[in-house]
């Protein structure tokens, strides 16, 4: 049976299954693996503190996690793409308040970036 989340142990289950579907999806895999390359132990690292401090008010993240973000090549496709991933990473993993939480704020934060990058991209192109 599956629990909520707890701990960083859980948050680094659910941070780590998210990726490795990440990085093997069709859609998401190749703007994700060309922006990180071969950082990707770092990446997972700071989504840990990120994901710590979010969901358990554990203060561990520092940043703002917009800017490594605003010129990204992507569109609504690949925001649903990536919700669809960690909807489903969490429903096979976890269930609980903290795992519905995770779920409301992952798509606050898709919504936000999403609008924040058509804005950028619209601004570049000279098109608003």
């Amino acid at each position: 049976m599956e629990h909520d989340i707890f701990s960083l142990e859980d948050v680094k289950t659910l941070v780590n299954t998210f990726y490795d579907k990440v990085r093997e999806d069709e859609l998401l895999a190749p703007i994700f693996n060309k922006v990180i390359k071969d950082r990707w132990p770092a990446h997972l690292e700071t989504m840990y503190t990120f994901w710590q401090t979010v969901l358990l008010g554990e203060h561990t993240y520092t940043g703002s996690p917009f800017p490594p973000h605003a010129k990204l090549p992507v569109s609504k496709a690949h925001f649903d793409r990536w919700l669809e991933l960690f909807y489903s990473t969490i429903d096979e993993q976890f269930e609980g308040e903290i795992a519905e939480e995770a779920k409301w704020r992952a798509s606050k934060m898709a919504e936000i970036f999403q609008f924040k990058i058509d804005r950028y991209q619209q601004s570049v192109s000279g098109h608003f």
